[in-house]
Protein backbone atom coordinates (compact mmCIF):
# COMPACT_ATOMS: atom_id res chain seq x y z
CA UNK A 1 0.00 0.00 0.00
CA UNK A 2 2.91 2.36 0.65
CA UNK A 3 3.96 1.93 -2.97
CA UNK A 4 0.52 3.06 -4.12
CA UNK A 5 0.70 6.18 -1.97
CA UNK A 6 4.14 7.00 -3.37
CA UNK A 7 2.88 6.50 -6.91
CA UNK A 8 -0.11 8.78 -6.24
CA UNK A 9 2.22 11.45 -4.86
CA UNK A 10 4.48 11.24 -7.89
CA UNK A 11 1.88 11.06 -10.66
CA UNK A 12 -0.86 13.29 -9.27
CA UNK A 13 -1.61 16.29 -7.09
CA UNK A 14 -4.10 14.37 -4.98
CA UNK A 15 -3.75 14.77 -1.20
CA UNK A 16 -1.96 11.86 0.49
CA UNK A 17 -0.39 11.21 3.90
CA UNK A 18 3.16 12.44 4.37
CA UNK A 19 5.55 9.49 4.48
CA UNK A 20 9.30 9.01 4.37
CA UNK A 21 10.42 7.51 1.05
CA UNK A 22 13.73 5.85 0.20
CA UNK A 23 15.16 5.76 -3.31
CA UNK A 24 14.35 2.05 -3.55
CA UNK A 25 10.76 2.58 -2.45
CA UNK A 26 10.33 5.40 -4.96
CA UNK A 27 11.60 3.17 -7.77
CA UNK A 28 9.38 0.21 -6.89
CA UNK A 29 6.32 2.47 -6.74
CA UNK A 30 6.32 2.22 -10.54
CA UNK A 31 4.57 -1.13 -10.11
CA UNK A 32 1.52 0.83 -8.96
CA UNK A 33 1.31 3.26 -11.89
CA UNK A 34 -1.67 1.50 -13.53
CA UNK A 35 -3.57 1.61 -10.22
CA UNK A 36 -3.11 5.38 -10.17
CA UNK A 37 -4.54 5.38 -13.68
CA UNK A 38 -7.70 3.70 -12.37
CA UNK A 39 -8.11 6.44 -9.76
CA UNK A 40 -7.50 9.17 -12.31
CA UNK A 41 -9.85 7.60 -14.82
CA UNK A 42 -12.67 7.42 -12.30
CA UNK A 43 -12.21 11.11 -11.48
CA UNK A 44 -12.07 12.18 -15.14
CA UNK A 45 -15.14 10.14 -16.05
CA UNK A 46 -16.97 11.57 -13.05
CA UNK A 47 -16.12 15.11 -14.06
CA UNK A 48 -17.27 14.41 -17.62
CA UNK A 49 -20.55 12.99 -16.35
CA UNK A 50 -21.13 15.96 -14.05
CA UNK A 51 -20.43 18.40 -16.87
CA UNK A 52 -22.98 16.74 -19.13
CA UNK A 53 -25.67 17.97 -16.76
CA UNK A 54 -25.12 21.20 -18.73
CA UNK A 55 -24.11 19.90 -22.20
CA UNK A 56 -21.57 17.50 -23.79
CA UNK A 57 -18.98 20.19 -24.49
CA UNK A 58 -19.04 21.28 -20.87
CA UNK A 59 -18.64 17.64 -19.86
CA UNK A 60 -15.62 17.24 -22.14
CA UNK A 61 -14.08 20.46 -20.87
CA UNK A 62 -14.67 19.51 -17.22
CA UNK A 63 -13.01 16.16 -17.80
CA UNK A 64 -10.02 17.67 -19.57
CA UNK A 65 -9.48 20.40 -16.98
CA UNK A 66 -9.59 17.85 -14.17
CA UNK A 67 -7.27 15.53 -16.14
CA UNK A 68 -4.65 18.26 -16.41
CA UNK A 69 -5.16 19.58 -12.88
CA UNK A 70 -4.92 16.22 -11.12
CA UNK A 71 -1.77 15.22 -13.03
CA UNK A 72 -0.25 18.69 -12.66
CA UNK A 73 0.40 18.65 -16.43
CA UNK A 74 3.27 16.25 -15.64
CA UNK A 75 2.86 14.15 -18.75
CA UNK A 76 2.10 17.13 -20.97
CA UNK A 77 5.43 18.60 -19.91
CA UNK A 78 7.13 15.36 -20.92
CA UNK A 79 5.36 15.38 -24.28
CA UNK A 80 6.49 18.93 -24.94
CA UNK A 81 10.09 18.13 -24.05
CA UNK A 82 10.09 15.08 -26.31
CA UNK A 83 8.69 17.17 -29.17
CA UNK A 84 11.48 19.71 -28.73
CA UNK A 85 14.09 16.95 -28.54
CA UNK A 86 12.71 15.28 -31.67
CA UNK A 87 13.05 18.60 -33.46
CA UNK A 88 16.78 18.56 -32.64
CA UNK A 89 17.31 14.86 -33.28
CA UNK A 90 18.75 15.50 -36.75
CA UNK A 91 21.74 17.28 -35.21
CA UNK A 92 23.48 15.14 -32.60
CA UNK A 93 22.82 13.06 -29.50
CA UNK A 94 24.50 15.72 -27.39
CA UNK A 95 22.08 18.33 -28.73
CA UNK A 96 19.11 16.08 -27.96
CA UNK A 97 20.27 15.69 -24.36
CA UNK A 98 20.78 19.45 -24.08
CA UNK A 99 17.23 20.09 -25.24
CA UNK A 100 15.82 17.53 -22.80
CA UNK A 101 17.73 19.13 -19.95
CA UNK A 102 16.52 22.64 -20.85
CA UNK A 103 13.64 23.63 -18.52
CA UNK A 104 12.26 26.06 -21.12
CA UNK A 105 9.75 24.98 -23.72
CA UNK A 106 10.42 25.53 -27.42
CA UNK A 107 8.12 26.08 -30.37
CA UNK A 108 7.81 22.36 -31.15
CA UNK A 109 6.82 21.62 -27.58
CA UNK A 110 4.33 24.47 -27.31
CA UNK A 111 2.57 23.51 -30.54
CA UNK A 112 2.50 19.82 -29.60
CA UNK A 113 0.97 20.50 -26.18
CA UNK A 114 -1.64 22.78 -27.74
CA UNK A 115 -2.60 20.21 -30.35
CA UNK A 116 -2.72 17.49 -27.71
CA UNK A 117 -5.14 19.45 -25.53
CA UNK A 118 -7.42 20.29 -28.44
CA UNK A 119 -7.36 16.69 -29.65
CA UNK A 120 -8.25 15.32 -26.23
CA UNK A 121 -11.07 17.83 -25.85
CA UNK A 122 -12.63 16.90 -29.20
CA UNK A 123 -12.31 13.16 -28.59
CA UNK A 124 -13.70 13.47 -25.07
CA UNK A 125 -16.68 15.38 -26.47
CA UNK A 126 -17.36 12.57 -28.92
CA UNK A 127 -17.32 9.98 -26.14
CA UNK A 128 -19.27 12.09 -23.67
CA UNK A 129 -21.97 12.71 -26.26
CA UNK A 130 -22.67 8.96 -26.42
CA UNK A 131 -22.24 8.38 -22.67
CA UNK A 132 -19.10 6.23 -23.10
CA UNK A 133 -17.96 6.94 -19.56
CA UNK A 134 -16.62 3.43 -18.93
CA UNK A 135 -14.22 3.79 -21.84
CA UNK A 136 -13.04 7.16 -20.55
CA UNK A 137 -12.53 5.78 -17.04
CA UNK A 138 -10.32 2.88 -18.18
CA UNK A 139 -8.06 4.76 -20.61
CA UNK A 140 -5.68 6.30 -18.01
CA UNK A 141 -5.24 2.85 -16.48
CA UNK A 142 -4.25 1.20 -19.76
CA UNK A 143 -1.90 4.03 -20.70
CA UNK A 144 0.01 3.70 -17.42
CA UNK A 145 0.89 0.11 -18.13
CA UNK A 146 3.21 1.60 -20.75
CA UNK A 147 6.03 2.73 -18.43
CA UNK A 148 6.27 -0.78 -16.97
CA UNK A 149 6.96 -2.15 -20.44
CA UNK A 150 9.05 0.73 -21.83
CA UNK A 151 11.47 0.61 -18.90
CA UNK A 152 12.18 -3.05 -19.74
CA UNK A 153 12.26 -2.64 -23.51
CA UNK A 154 14.33 0.52 -23.97
CA UNK A 155 17.75 1.66 -22.76
CA UNK A 156 18.08 4.79 -20.66
CA UNK A 157 18.56 7.88 -22.77
CA UNK A 158 20.52 9.47 -19.93
CA UNK A 159 20.97 9.05 -16.17
CA UNK A 160 17.95 10.52 -14.47
CA UNK A 161 14.46 9.84 -13.19
CA UNK A 162 13.64 7.05 -15.65
CA UNK A 163 16.87 5.21 -14.88
CA UNK A 164 15.72 4.73 -11.27
CA UNK A 165 12.94 2.46 -12.55
CA UNK A 166 15.32 0.10 -14.33
CA UNK A 167 14.85 -3.53 -13.28
CA UNK A 168 12.18 -2.87 -10.61
CA UNK A 169 9.35 -4.19 -12.75
CA UNK A 170 9.09 -7.95 -12.25
CA UNK A 171 7.50 -10.45 -14.65
CA UNK A 172 4.79 -11.08 -12.04
CA UNK A 173 3.91 -7.36 -12.06
CA UNK A 174 3.51 -7.39 -15.83
CA UNK A 175 1.46 -10.59 -15.71
CA UNK A 176 -0.94 -9.23 -13.10
CA UNK A 177 -1.48 -5.93 -14.88
CA UNK A 178 -1.92 -7.68 -18.22
CA UNK A 179 -4.65 -9.81 -16.66
CA UNK A 180 -6.27 -6.65 -15.30
CA UNK A 181 -5.99 -5.07 -18.76
CA UNK A 182 -7.72 -8.06 -20.38
CA UNK A 183 -10.50 -7.80 -17.80
CA UNK A 184 -10.86 -4.08 -18.54
CA UNK A 185 -10.99 -4.82 -22.26
CA UNK A 186 -14.05 -6.98 -21.62
CA UNK A 187 -15.89 -3.79 -20.60
CA UNK A 188 -14.16 -1.53 -23.15
CA UNK A 189 -12.97 -3.56 -26.17
CA UNK A 190 -11.16 -0.60 -27.70
CA UNK A 191 -8.45 -1.16 -25.06
CA UNK A 192 -7.28 -4.10 -27.16
CA UNK A 193 -5.32 -1.65 -29.33
CA UNK A 194 -3.17 -0.73 -26.31
CA UNK A 195 -0.25 -3.05 -27.22
CA UNK A 196 -0.03 -1.50 -30.69
CA UNK A 197 0.19 1.98 -29.21
CA UNK A 198 2.72 0.99 -26.54
CA UNK A 199 4.97 -0.82 -29.00
CA UNK A 200 4.60 1.98 -31.54
CA UNK A 201 5.76 4.59 -29.04
CA UNK A 202 8.72 2.43 -28.01
CA UNK A 203 9.71 1.90 -31.64
CA UNK A 204 9.46 5.62 -32.38
CA UNK A 205 11.59 6.55 -29.36
CA UNK A 206 14.20 3.97 -30.30
CA UNK A 207 14.42 5.17 -33.90
CA UNK A 208 14.20 8.89 -33.19
CA UNK A 209 16.04 9.34 -29.88
CA UNK A 210 17.70 6.02 -29.14
CA UNK A 211 16.24 5.40 -25.69
CA UNK A 212 13.82 6.56 -23.00
CA UNK A 213 13.83 9.15 -20.24
CA UNK A 214 11.26 10.43 -17.77
CA UNK A 215 9.99 12.71 -20.52
CA UNK A 216 9.64 9.69 -22.78
CA UNK A 217 7.43 7.97 -20.23
CA UNK A 218 5.27 11.07 -19.78
CA UNK A 219 4.98 11.75 -23.48
CA UNK A 220 4.15 8.12 -24.13
CA UNK A 221 1.33 8.18 -21.60
CA UNK A 222 -0.16 11.24 -23.31
CA UNK A 223 0.11 9.75 -26.80
CA UNK A 224 -1.34 6.43 -25.64
CA UNK A 225 -4.28 8.13 -23.94
CA UNK A 226 -5.09 10.07 -27.09
CA UNK A 227 -4.80 6.95 -29.23
CA UNK A 228 -7.14 5.07 -26.90
CA UNK A 229 -9.66 7.92 -26.90
CA UNK A 230 -9.67 7.79 -30.69
CA UNK A 231 -9.98 4.00 -30.73
CA UNK A 232 -12.89 4.11 -28.30
CA UNK A 233 -14.69 6.72 -30.38
CA UNK A 234 -14.18 4.81 -33.63
CA UNK A 235 -15.36 1.53 -32.11
CA UNK A 236 -18.50 3.08 -30.65
CA UNK A 237 -19.34 4.62 -34.02
CA UNK A 238 -18.97 1.41 -36.02
CA UNK A 239 -20.38 -0.99 -33.43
Amino acid sequence: MKGLIIAIQFLTRLPTPRIAVSNAEFATSMRWFPAVGLILGALVAGACWAGTRIDPWTGALAGLVLWVAVTGALHLDGLGDIADAAGAAHKSRERVLEVLADPHIGSFGAVTIGVQLVTKLVLLHGLVAINAFAAIALIPFAARIGPLLWTRWLPDLHPGLASRFRDVVRPVDLALWMLAWLAAAWFSPSLLVTPVLLFGWAAWLWRKLGGISGDGHGGGIEVTETGLLLAALILTRIA
